[in-house]
């Protein structure tokens, strides 16, 4: 058999992380892709991470430059299998003591809109866009992450396809709501080996009766936010939605709570506190076997819009009778509101590493292209995992010094001991010196020029010019 021929490396730590993925490419182009792809993506940019971009070269008319088509034919033609390299992701998380899947652990729904102008590209549809809070033509793509608050990764992602693209619409066979893929892919992250104690997701998933029959045949608890004004069925003497079951409570002050237990929440900067949560009864309400409705807030006389969640739940009550018969662990409301704290956390730390390792800068047209772009910024957001607990080396005398006062000190603590993965153009920068980026054959010994000298600079502290160089 004829041996392989040797890959031009990755910078730094970053070959070490692509190097285990090299059995599941078939040429040395797909590994030198492999490593040019997540190269762009982890480096500082000062614009959208598109092909031309990750390929260091100049907009709209760096379109055709050798590295640029190296990239698109690597996303678009190149025959590997993002379904394989993921599942290598996953292993490697596994297998990693500091980033293992726990049985304490939640695996969180998220579902993000990244606009798309025209209607050529797959998946792409007038649908909610959360984060410009309109309807408008974006792609939408349902992803799980897992997470114990302490770290987290992405699971598994699959774009949801609007109905038009489909011959019979809502009717096609092949058609499928969020709710359904989200609880299948829920199903799919179990089988992975990432076990959790609940599966938790907003207000858009409580509403379909797919969601729970779904997550009940996986045997899978969940957490889940209830509109507060969705009604449902109740005789006329009860309480018919979930704002006017908490209504029902008794509540005097904090010294006489009558139904309300307090209950202690810990954010991740470090302060405290302290809400109340109570299990609230809504009248003729209960569709899939044991179900509860749990009440947080942080103030029970007003139940105030934007601090009180209501909560549906399969997880029974310490002291219910049916608790010893329950195929789920019972658990208090400390441990309820606990597991859906971890939720909001994911929103306002996980998109936005996400998007600065260019999620939505995609310029691809096909199913395929989406899905393995989106592959391998999950493959670099584990990269920036990997280094943040790999124990330190011994010090490189060539590296540049990376040891200047952080303008927030107080915000960055520890390595190790963070909450949330580094800035993952900090982590590249990590492995980047000098001396191996000018080391190559053919090149003078003499000092680059200063626009050169710059440029290394910026890149090895984790900075970005908006400088592009001409051979």
């Amino acid at each position: 058999m004829t041996a392989r021929r040797p890959c031009p490396p990755a910078p730094g730590p970053l070959e070490d992380y692509a190097s285990c993925f090299d059995d599941l490419f078939a040429s040395l182009a797909q590994r030198r892709g492999f490593r040019e792809y997540l190269t762009g993506l982890l480096a500082p940019r000062d614009r959208n991470k598109t092909l031309t971009c990750l390929a260091g070269a100049e907009p709209v008319v760096g379109a055709r430059n050798p590295a640029v088509q190296r990239l698109q034919f690597f996303l678009s033609e190149s025959p590997w299998e993002a379904g394989e390299v993921n599942d290598r992701r996953l292993e490697l998380l596994r297998g990693q003591s500091d980033t293992a899947p726990h049985a304490g652990g939640v695996i969180v729904i998220d579902d993000s809109g990244d606009r798309k102008d025209g209607t050529a590209t797959a998946h792409v549809g007038r649908q909610w866009l959360g984060r410009y809070g309109k309807t408008d033509n974006c792609v939408v793509t349902v992803t799980t992450v897992w997470t114990d608050g302490r770290v987290y990764h992405p699971l598994h992602t699959q774009p949801y396809t609007p109905a038009h693209h489909f011959p019979r619409g809502r009717r096609d066979p092949g058609f499928r709501t969020k709710p359904q893929i989200a609880a299948a892919l829920a199903a799919r992250g179990k089988e992975a080996g990432f076990a959790c104690r609940a599966v938790v997701a907003d207000c858009a998933y409580s509403v379909s009766d797919d969601w729970y029959l779904a997550l009940r045949e996986a045997q899978l608890p969940y957490v889940v936010h209830l509109k507060p004004h969705r009604g449902t069925w109740a005789p006329a003497h009860q309480p018919h939605t979930p704002i006017d079951a908490a209504r029902t409570l008794a509540w005097h002050d904090a010294e006489h709570p009558g139904d309300w237990t307090p209950v202690e929440r810990r954010f991740h900067d470090g302060h405290t506190e302290t809400w109340w949560a109570a299990d609230a009864t809504l009248g003729g309400w209960q569709p899939l076997g044991v179900c509860r409705l749990v009440v947080a807030t942080t103030d029970p006389a007003t139940l105030p819009p934007k601090a009180t969640w209501y909560l549906a739940t399969n997880l029974p009550h310490t002291d219910a009778p049916h608790a010893a018969t329950s195929t789920h662990p019972p658990a208090g409301l400390d441990e309820i509101v606990r597991l859906y704290g971890l939720r909001p956390w994911i929103e306002q730390s996980y998109k936005q590493i996400k998007d600065e390792l260019g999620w939505a800068d995609f310029q691809v047209r096909s199913a395929r292209a989406i899905k393995r772009h989106q592959t391998l910024v999950n493959c670099a957001f584990s990269f920036c995992w990997d280094q943040w607990f790999t124990p330190p080396g011994p010090p490189d005398p060539t590296a540049p010094d990376l040891t200047a006062p952080d303008p927030c000190p107080a915000n960055r603590p520890e390595r190790g001991t963070s909450h949330a993965p580094p800035t993952p153009t900090t982590l590249l920068a990590q492995g980047l010196t000098r001396r191996p980026l000018l080391a190559h054959p053919g090149r003078t010994d003499k000092d680059p020029p200063a626009e050169l000298q710059a440029l290394l600079g910026a890149v090895t502290t984790g900075h970005g010019l908006n400088l592009y160089l001409r051979t």
